[in-house]
């Protein structure tokens, strides 16, 4: 699944000198041959390392390829946690829908209701855009990660070097998309944008009074056990066992590669600051689609989708892709990225067969190839 995620520095396939590490398999994994070589072709193509776990039903099925230290040489671990990018937003959506569903917001009022005078300037007009165009990101407000001063000092090398443990606000980044035209007039066109997701976790705390990031540990951490899963905020690190994270911090794919495991996530906000692993990750994905955190109405919102622009056989609900695969099988899920790390989680329709991995470099590998493997392999 290729939507935009929360970074974007350059996609062309580039090969690595690292070692391909003999994958963690276990018992009875025959089935997932393909699977493994989907793996296995990504780190060949130039991920530094992968780390994946599939769940059908009750059996539970990990892998792991290429390297977690590129100074060490230590292998990617099963139970890795890594920056989870984007798929944060599906959290931020899920606590939103609970919201409604507890008749504490609408996802049809404006974002100028919860948030007045926020989305305002330069065309930008709050109480013209609703929740729910923010969650479907159809809101046409600007991504504020495409302003080219944005990229220039948190994604290239010399801005990231210097400004890695800057601490963002929220206000500070919605600021930046605010000093841009709109994309589009709202609910007339689609375009993927981290703002929408920072304004979504700015009403959550004007709604509840809390953080996004407290309100998705009572709602959904806590009750699913999701022991890996945490919202970092400010903090730099990534808790063990993890894996570095590896980045060209350039617009190519060519040239050094630098290590950018340490930053601070707040530049990412609640559009994509969120951390955990591969298992946690099916866990909340088929919990989901399984309608244990949603009423039917509001999780039939979710799976209401629109057209996305350059992905085929795909459509993007409210903070849910559906991609409809080459076996004709519908998985539900989304993807993320931010420095170093590239993530892809997944499910069925009826929450059975889910699938998360990661890649620690953000260049290069073909995670479609990957889910398409453990879905229409053989």
């Amino acid at each position: 699944m290729t939507v935009r995620t929360t970074v974007v520095v350059g996609a062309t396939a580039v090969a690595l000198a690292t070692g391909l590490a003999a994958p963690a398999m276990a018992a009875g994994s025959d089935t997932h041959a393909a699977t493994r070589q989907a793996v296995r072709a990504a780190v060949q193509d130039g991920v530094p390392g992968v780390t994946l776990t599939a769940r059908d039903g009750r059996s539970t099925w990990s892998t792991t390829a290429g390297t977690g230290n590129l100074r060490t040489h230590a292998p990617r671990k099963a139970d890795d946690r890594y920056r989870v990018g984007s798929i944060t937003k599906t959290f931020v959506s899920t606590v939103l829908l609970q919201l409604e569903a507890e008749g504490r917001l609408s996802l049809d009022d404006t974002v100028e209701k919860w948030l007045p005078g926020v989305v305002r300037g330069n065309g930008h007009d709050g109480s013209r855009i609703t929740l729910r165009q923010l969650l479907n990101h159809t809101s046409g407000i600007f991504n504020y990660t495409a302003d080219e001063t944005f990229g220039r000092t948190y994604f290239l090398k010399d801005g990231f070097f210097k400004h890695r443990y800057d601490t963002q606000s929220p206000g500070q980044l919605v600021a930046v998309a605010m000093a841009h035209k709109p994309d589009f007039a709202p609910g007339t066109s689609w375009n993927y944008s981290n703002t929408n997701y920072v304004l979504a976790g700015m009403v959550i705390q004007k709604v509840t009074g809390r953080s996004y990031g407290a309100e998705i540990r009572q709602r959904i951490i806590d009750p699913l056990h999701l022991r890996a899963t945490s919202v970092p905020g400010t903090r730099v690190t990534v808790p063990k066992p993890s894996s570095r994270a590896y980045s060209k911090l350039a617009e190519t794919a060519t040239g050094p590669t630098y290590d950018v495991t340490e930053l601070n996530p707040s530049l990412a906000s609640s559009a994509g600051e969120m951390i955990s692993d591969s298992a946690d990750l099916d866990r909340f994905y088929s919990a989901l689609l399984r309608g244990r955190l949603l009423p039917p109405k509001q999780l039939k919102e979710m799976k209401t989708t629109v057209p996305v622009e350059g992905v085929p056989d795909a459509g993007y609900g409210l903070a849910l892709l559906d991609r409809k695969l080459s076996c004709g099988v519908h998985v539900w899920g989304h993807n993320g990225g931010i420095h170093g790390s590239s993530s892809v989680a997944v499910t069925t329709a009826d929450g059975r067969h889910s699938l998360a991995f990661n890649f620690n470099g953000d260049w290069s590998g073909d995670a479609d190839a990957v889910v398409e493997a453990e879905f229409c392999g053989e």
